[in-house]
């Protein structure tokens, strides 16, 4: 009864509590934009709780990577950027209430951005277009295709070179490119470039901005040559010469001509079409003009005019055959054969010998002779020269005559034509043949010389000089000087002038002797006038004049006396002066003589004594010191002197001059201080406080000269002042108080502790001394000490040293004695960008900063500490002992390498690597890492290196590889980067996974690391799958990309395709494109032919895939890798040496064998012997021995076998025994098929006679067997074996 209770109890509890339902997700379709940006809204996940319940969202899944999820909002938000290829997206979604979750696959489709540009089919369009090809006329069509669908848009952006721009268009819409100029291989160009660009219109998504992608394309357009142009001669005009007579066949000229159409470059026919003279001269094929008769100059002439046709060989496209025509003109070159003759030519020229002609002498005037030279041959050159007794005195012009010239001849030498010397001149004129010297003729020519009047009158000397005394008398001769002329007409008829006729009042000439005179004495003075320069000229009968120089001086007598140039001197002189007074004084008679210098001397007196004068220059000075208080007061400072001026002449002629001296007074003596020197001392701080006095005398008499003034002139820096009074104690002295400014209060602490005064003493004439006054300041402490900025200092993170000092607070107090302490104000550490107080460091009361060991700091940590400090003066007497202001000292944290680079483990937890390994090539990306270091600076930049690869296969069997794969290194910001890449293509038969080793090493590859082992699954040729198509390759390429979108949206897989190939001819279904490609998911694994076939067979899926031919779907033939022959050779001799050793150490023991192993072996003989294999002896084998049959078919043993020893059968056996053998004949023929590379196999079914015996079977022969057996064989259970080929053969 007790428990009734409680069951009613239970009842109603239960029938309180009221169901929770799941929650319900509403929508599992999904649409975004593919270029949503990382962090933007994409979608909003739709569900609801029939009890309203809070509702919390979480997403997985293969591409959950690419978006995160609000937990409580289920708004889902772009984690990284989603235009990696894929049409769709998956993901799975799991919404809970708190109690019941309810979770669901969605799919997100994205939507188009515009997110690729058009490609052209083709890399490049090139096309050969004729030159002649008309306007407008269709060259080529351009094609590219979108991925994103939309039209496109054509248009030539360039074309090089850019005057060929206008020659070209193309269809905006259908991408036709026309011709729109005339083409001109010659003239224009012959290959142009065009960039043909390809745009499409534009498309958006996620953002509001249109994008327009466009690409270009090249196409080279090579200009054809066609025959339109007529050829041309090149090198024209042609002009040749050749001599009469030459041979037949000698070359004359090469004409050449030229096809203008250099594209087409047509052969040219030459002939000749016309001659001055026919069939002179004949024209080859290769235009070469050569003689074809024999030439005589006087029957042809001088020249010969051929016309010259060149023609093309071929006709142009106008079906006629072009051509043009050119002149040669041919000089004929005469023989020589005539020797050159003389002729007189008047009215008609006559041959002659003897020739006249006359030239005044002296001229160089051209001599007329008349005479002309002559050679009948054409282009003679004739070379004239002279000979005879007078040849050097002519030439002859010209020199060389070609055929026929005048001659004449030319004064050579004037100077040796002189009618003095000689009245004619004899010479012959010779003419000769330059070509044939032995052909020459001589002419006489006589040549008369005509006397001139060519000399003047000459003098025989250039210069004559002349002496006469001043005022000499009228009439007085000075020379008679004559002339000369050697021409005969001019003897007795030269007459003589002086020149200029200002002259004549002086001097004159006898015209007839030349005898020069005195013409007037009273001019004739040497003070005015010492010196006539006089031409004398000579002219005779014809006017020619001569010249001669009178240089004619009028010498000295004394009749001037010497003249002061001044009446009187005076001079003024300070007394202690020296002086120089320069007495002058003229003569003048004739200078540098003796009755032109003058000698200076003083006439005695009081103070002559005193003085002297140079008598020579006259220059006068005082003897010594002159000194105003040693004269006569009465004089004033007057001294009177009188200087005496006279010559040397004789008589001596003289005259006096007086010369007043003023001796001015002057203050010449200065003070002079009482000691050399002054030292005082003052307090620091008393104003107007008393320092010293100072005491000076002058010894002037005069009261205006002995009045002295003192002052500071340099060391007081306006800190000191003098005053200057009377002293009483002093006779003629002053005394100088020196005392503090009172507006000044002088500091000890600051730079001028002690100063050192010049003061000087000056009289009123400005006449000073100077001595030195050291005032020293005494000191006070009164001064508050302050600091000296401390400098940034730096320590390494983690010292714990606790003597070492980081750094020392310094600093100063201006007062003399003094104690300095410091002491901390505060302490704070920069920690993770946050200032807050630390203990990391003390403070010594001497100012030094040391490390605390208890408390280090850490870089990771804090990165600075700052320190403030005060400091106090303990002998502060007067005023505050601390400074005023704190300091701080800065100190950096410094960095070292401490911290090992660390692996962001989510990042390589989280994501599955897998690689294809059939499509993965060098620099292929197959996985990627990332890592930080806590460190700074190159301490924390990391480089990634592998380090070490392995494969570890699907059997758990791990091998060690090659480094197939590389790290590259980036950064973005304090996170590294490492993509792993392929260094080689891998093995696409391998099943597992690579286990690469990945180091992290600081110190940018030098310093400290980690490491951490990838696994990059592989997906191997058993997952490659087979698409066949029935439409064509190039269809099938074309929509490559649309294909390979359905595919994925399909099976939610992202797709490799590795081949695209056609069906060859003799497969099953001709034509055929075929597709091989991968399905891998995500997680690592990879799809089955039949996983796709079941995911292709949707009919959303497969109706789309229909259209693009999809017809089968299958596994690839995986073509077995082959077997090394060679290599199973060389193993198969080693292992036959060892059965060699264990068949002959078996022999040895087992004596005979049971009959049913003889029968079994016989059997195998019988096999071997019928049997051709290409690896069978030149005998029959015997399987599990090393034996051979026939002699020398053993390559080890090369033995003579019996097969009755070999099977054991000795003489004892029955004959019986060895009938059996024959009885055992068969032969089976080996067929190999040319698809299956695996050969038949014999089946070998034995009865079983004995169980307890051991059944015999070829080893080998059933590892062939199986090995040779197709993938997805049914006859598991079957045995094969080669009677060809066993263990013994290897």
């Amino acid at each position: 009864m007790g428990r009734i209770p409680q069951s009613i109890l239970l009842l109603c509890l239960i029938s309180l509590c009221k169901a929770n339902r799941s929650p319900e997700i509403l929508a599992l379709v999904y649409a975004t934009c593919e270029d949503t940006p990382t962090g933007a809204l994409a979608f909003t996940i739709e569900a609801s709780d029939p009890e309203n319940d809070p509702l919390t969202f979480s997403i997985s899944g293969v591409d959950v990577r690419y978006f995160r999820v609000e937990e409580h909002t289920g708004r889902v938000f772009v984690e990284r950027p989603l235009n990696d290829g894929s049409v769709t997206m998956a993901l799975t979604v799991t919404v809970s209430d708190g109690a019941n979750p309810t979770t669901k696959d969605i799919v997100i489709i994205l939507n188009n951005a515009n997110d690729n540009r058009p490609l052209f089919d083709e890399l490049s369009y090139d096309k050969d277009v004729p030159e002649n090809t008309p306007v407008n006329e269709n060259l080529f069509k351009v094609r590219a295709t979108d991925a994103d669908g939309g039209s496109i848009t054509y248009s030539i952006d360039e074309v090089n070179p850019s005057d060929g721009f206008s020659l070209f268009t193309i269809i905006s819409n259908t991408g036709q490119v026309k011709l729109a100029g005339r083409l001109n291989y010659t003239s224009l160009g012959t290959l142009y470039r065009l960039k043909i660009n390809a745009s499409d219109d534009g498309g958006r998504c996620y953002f509001d901005e249109i994008v327009y992608r466009s690409s270009t394309v090249y196409s080279f357009i090579t200009v054809v040559d066609v025959p339109d142009l007529d050829p041309q001669f090149i090198g024209i005009p042609y002009f040749a010469t050749i001599p009469e007579n030459s041979n037949l066949d000698e070359f004359v000229l090469k004409v050449a001509a030229v096809d203008r159409d250099t594209g087409v470059n047509d052969r040219i026919i030459y002939s000749i079409e016309d001659s001055q003279v026919s069939g002179l001269f004949k024209i080859g094929e290769d235009g070469v003009i050569s003689v074809n008769a024999p030439i005589d100059r006087e029957t042809v002439g001088d020249t010969v005019t051929l016309t010259v046709k060149a023609t093309e060989s071929q006709p142009n496209i106008h079906e006629v055959f072009a051509s043009t025509t050119t002149e040669v003109q041919i000089t004929i070159i005469d023989d020589n054969d005539n020797k050159p003759l003389f002729y007189k030519c008047g009215g008609s020229c006559e041959e002659a010998s003897q020739f006249t002609g006359e030239v005044f002498e002296h001229s160089l005037a051209i001599v007329p002779i008349n005479m002309t030279v002559r050679d009948l041959d054409k282009n003679a050159k004739i070379e004239l020269s002279l000979d005879g007794p007078d040849k050097d005195l002519f030439f002859v012009e010209p020199q060389l005559i070609i055929s026929e010239g005048s001659v004449q001849l030319q004064v050579k030498q004037p100077e040796n034509v002189d009618f003095e010397k000689k009245h004619e001149a004899n010479l012959q004129v010779v003419a000769v043949d330059q070509e044939k010297t032995t052909f020459r003729s001589t002419a006489e020519v006589t040549i008369k010389i005509i006397d001139t009047n060519d000399h003047s009158p000459q003098f025989p000397q250039s210069t004559y000089k002349l002496n006469v005394s001043e005022h000499s008398p009228e009439g007085t001769v000075l020379a008679i000087i004559t002339a000369e002329d050697p021409d005969t007409m001019d003897q007795g008829n030269i007459t003589y002038r002086l020149l200029p006729e200002s002259i004549l009042p002086y001097f004159d000439v006898e015209p007839h002797t030349g005898e020069v005179y005195v013409k007037d004495e009273s001019p004739l003075d040497r003070e005015l006038r010492s010196l006539f320069i006089v031409t004398l000229q000579a002219v005779d009968s014809d006017g020619k004049p001569g010249t001669t120089v009178l240089e004619i001086t009028v010498t000295d007598i004394n009749d001037q006396r010497p003249v002061p140039n001044r009446d009187s001197y005076l001079v003024f002189v300070k007394e202690g002066e020296n002086f120089e007074e320069q007495i002058q004084a003229t003569d003048a008679d004739e200078p540098n003589t003796p009755n032109s210098q003058i000698v200076y001397s003083i006439i005695p007196s009081e103070y002559s004594n005193n003085f002297t004068i140079d008598p020579n220059t006259g220059v006068l000075r005082n003897k010594g010191e002159l000194d105003r208080e040693a004269l006569d007061p009465q004089l004033d400072g007057i001294i009177e002197l009188t200087v005496k001026i006279s010559d040397k002449g004789t008589p001596p002629l003289s005259d006096l001059v007086n010369v007043t001296i003023n001796l001015e007074d002057i203050n010449d003596n200065g003070p002079e201080f009482e000691a050399p020197s002054y030292s005082f001392s003052v307090k620091e701080g008393e104003k107007g406080g008393f320092v010293g006095s100072v005491f000076a005398v002058d010894k002037d008499q005069t009261s205006g000269f002995n009045r002295i003034s003192f002052s500071i002139v340099n060391g007081g820096f306006g800190s000191f002042i003098i005053r200057t009074y009377q002293a009483e104690n002093l006779q003629n002295g002053y005394m100088g108080n020196i005392t503090v400014d009172p507006d000044i209060e002088l500091d000890y602490e600051s730079s001028n502790k002690q100063f050192t005064l010049k003061v000087e003493a000056a009289d009123l004439g400005q006449k000073k001394a100077e001595l030195t006054v050291d005032v020293k300041v005494l000191d006070v402490n009164d001064e508050r000490p302050e600091f000296i900025p401390s400098e940034v200092v730096s320590v390494e993170e983690n010292m714990s040293d606790p003597d070492y000092v980081v750094g020392t607070f310094t600093a100063k107090d201006k007062d003399g004695n003094h104690s300095l302490v410091f002491e901390l104000e505060s302490m704070k550490c920069r920690c993770n960008g946050t200032v807050t107080s630390c203990n990391s460091f003390i403070l010594e009361p001497t100012g030094e900063v040391k490390i605390n060991p208890a408390n280090p700091v850490d870089y990771e940590e804090c990165d600075e500490v700052r320190v403030e400090a005060q400091v106090v003066d303990e002998y502060t007497e007067k005023g505050a002992n601390n400074s005023l202001q704190t300091d701080e000292m800065l100190i950096k944290i410094i960095d070292v390498n401490d911290n090992y680079p660390q692996f962001i483990t989510s990042d390589v937890d989280s994501n599955v690597f897998v690689v294809v390994s059939e499509s993965a090539v060098k620099g292929t990306s197959v996985a990627s890492v990332t890592a930080t270091d806590r460190d700074s600076g190159t301490y924390g930049q990391i480089k990634f290196e592998v380090k070490h690869v392995t494969f570890e296969h699907t059997n758990r069997l791990i091998k060690e590889t090659d480094l197939l794969f590389s790290a590259v290194t980036t950064q973005d910001k304090n996170i590294y980067s490492g993509l792993i890449q392929c260094t080689s293509k891998l093995d696409a038969t391998l099943k597992g996974k690579y286990l690469v080793t990945v180091a992290a090493i600081d110190d940018d590859g030098k310093g400290l690391s980690d490491s951490t082992v990838l696994e990059i699954f592989t997906v191997d040729e058993s997952f490659r799958i087979e698409l066949r198509f029935k439409s064509p390759l190039e269809e099938v390429e074309k929509n490559e990309d649309n294909i390979k979108r359905d595919l994925m949206a399909a099976t939610k897989a992202t797709v490799h395709i590795v081949a695209l190939t056609t069906e060859k001819e003799e497969a099953r279904a001709p034509g055929d494109t075929i597709m091989e490609t991968y399905f891998v998911n995500r997680n690592g694994t990879a799809l089955t032919s039949n996983q796709v076939e079941d995911m292709l067979s949707e009919p959303e899926y497969f109706l789309k895939l229909a259209e693009y031919g999809l017809s089968y779907i299958g596994t690839v033939d995986v073509e077995e890798p082959k077997v090394n022959v060679l290599q199973f050779v060389m193993v198969g001799m080693i292992g036959g040496l060892i059965i060699v050793l264990t068949v002959l150490t078996t022999s040895l023991v087992c004596t005979r064998r049971n009959y049913r192993r003889k029968l079994k072996a016989a059997k195998a003989m019988n096999t071997a012997s019928m049997v051709t294999s290409d690896n069978q002896k030149s005998g029959p084998v015997l399987p599990g021995t090393n034996k051979y049959t026939m002699e020398g078919a053993n390559p080890v043993l090369n033995l003579n076998i019996d097969a009755a020893m070999i099977l054991d059968i000795d003489a004892q056996s029955s004959d019986a025994d060895k009938v059996s053998l024959s009885s055992l004949d068969y032969s089976d023929d080996m067929i190999m098929s040319e698809k299956d590379t695996n050969p038949i196999m014999q089946r070998i079914q034995e009865e079983e006679e004995d169980e307890r015996l051991p059944e015999y079977s070829e080893p080998l022969g059933a590892a062939l067997a199986h090995h040779g057996q197709k993938k997805g064989s049914r006859n598991h259970n079957e045995e094969f074996t080669n009677p060809a080929f066993s263990t013994t053969d290897l």
